[in-house]
Parts: structure tokens; sequence; C-alpha cells
């Protein structure tokens, strides 16, 4: 395996990526929206399921208990530990989405909705895109997830904290280039627009791209109810943010509005 950037492998020694998207109407709307959109447009069980940077298991043990044969990858130890537990049925190894020790053509399902935004490098993250193609069946679903290149200052505002110093330090910074360095309570990250996470999976050798917004546009007022109001009022929004976002993507606008951003493609 790679050497994997020592920033991003000790935050999630500390940080309990197992409850993410359990615990918030928000991760709760990021989790309900993925499995959606990637169930969709997954062929029939018991096909085989790769996922890549797939953490503590969440989305591995839905597919294990569709009837998926699932293999989940990671360069965390403790993400590989936690999914063996996690996500009974599945198989989890550590690994890099950069240069997978795994077969060619050998799944019919490849998801990344971990590894690219924390690729900052744009070539890291055409390889992990050709890697995910290479070991796709032809014909194979691939899909990878990136973060909004506008989350950011959509997070800060929501959150009364989009002062000054900020607005004109790092989310100017990641607005305009989408880098982020991980100096405020996360870590190492690339921030997307739908275009160049569409473009990267085109240049990748991936055909029929499609780009998804995964929360839609009303992802910043669940975030808002939870911080200001209480869990119950964010939850009565909840509803309605999937209703929302299902909408925005029949009609293929707001992607960029979105937290996540979803582009799923054939190898």
């Amino acid at each position: 395996m790679e050497s994997v950037d020592a920033r991003i492998t000790d935050f999630y020694a500390e940080y309990d990526e197992a409850s993410r998207l359990h615990v918030t109407a928000a991760g709760r709307l990021e989790f309900e929206r993925t499995r959606e959109l990637v169930r969709r447009r997954l062929p029939p069980a018991p096909a085989r399921v790769l996922d890549v940077g797939g953490g503590p298991g969440t989305h591995a043990r839905w597919l294990a208990k569709d009837g998926y044969e699932v293999l989940l990858v990671d360069p965390v130890p403790k993400h590989v530990e936690q999914a063996r537990t996690y996500a009974p049925g599945c198989s989890a190894q550590l690994g890099d989405a950069r240069d997978l020790a795994l077969p060619s053509h050998c799944f019919e399902a490849v998801l990344l909705l971990g590894p690219l935004y924390h690729l900052a490098d744009r070539t890291d993250r055409l390889r992990a895109l050709r890697e995910a193609r290479r070991v796709a069946v032809p014909g194979g679903l691939v899909a990878a997830a990136g973060i909004s290149r506008y989350s950011l200052m959509q997070d800060y505002t929501v959150s009364a904290g989009l002062t000054p110093e900020l607005l004109a330090g790092e989310v100017t910074q990641v607005i305009s280039t989408g880098s982020y360095d991980g100096s405020r309570g996360f870590t190492v990250i690339h921030f997307h627009t739908a275009d160049e996470l569409a473009q990267e999976a085109i240049e990748a050798g991936l055909t029929g791209v499609s780009v998804h917004g995964i929360e839609g546009p009303g992802w910043a007022y669940v975030v808002a109810a939870g911080r200001f109001a209480d869990q119950e009022a964010a939850g009565a929004l909840l509803a309605d943010a999937i209703a929302t976002a299902r909408l925005a993507d029949e009609h293929g606008v707001l992607a960029d509005a979105s937290a996540h951003v979803l582009v799923i493609g054939t190898a």
C-alpha cells in the first residue's frame, strides 16, 4: 500500500466516523440520498461490489444486507476493524484507492464514496478513478463522491461563523482553487465543482457519466435547524430536504448546492 498522508490517518484515528451518518439529521440526509442514488444504478444482487475507502462499513452494511458480495478497502486500520464488526457478511482489508491490490475486471460495481476528496492532487484522483475502472468488469458501475466546492461557505453561513477573516481567507481560497489544508477542525481536502468531478471521471475513462447532487439545496437548512433548534426540528426538515433533492436532481439543476456531489459512470 502506498504512503497515505499522515494528516488523514491521524484524523480518522481519533474521529468517530462510524456515527457520522447516523447521529444528526444532516448525516442521515447524506446517507439516505447516497444509498438511494447508488441503489438506483446497482446491478441485481448478488453482484460483487468493491467499497473503496469504505470507512467503518456504513455503506457496506446495507449492501451486504441487500445481498451483495462486498469487499471493503480502506487505508485506516481502525476502519477496517470496525467494518468487520459493523458490516457482517462483507470482507474488509487495508488498501489504497490509488493502487488496489486486486485483479482487473472482477467487480460489477465499484464505489469511491470517500477517497476522492482526501486526494488533494488531481493526478492521485485520476489514478484512483482509473483503478476503479480497472477492477470493474466491462460495463460495470463506478460511483464516486466529492465534497462541493461551495459547501464550506454554506456551512459557515448557517452556523453564523462566517467572519470577515474566514470569508477573505480560507473560504475564498476553497472557492477559487478547491484546496484546503485541514487547519481548522478537519483534514486535508479537495472540494469539487460538479463539472470538475464529471471531467475527472471522463478523463479516467468512464463513459455515460452523470452527476447528482446528493443532499440537494436544502441541506444547509437541515444543518442550521440541528445547530440552533433541536434534532426534532432538524428531523422535521429531513423529508422535505430529500424531496427537494430528488426534484433538483430530476431536472439536473443545483448539484453544486449540495454538500456532496456524486458522479456515476460505466467502466
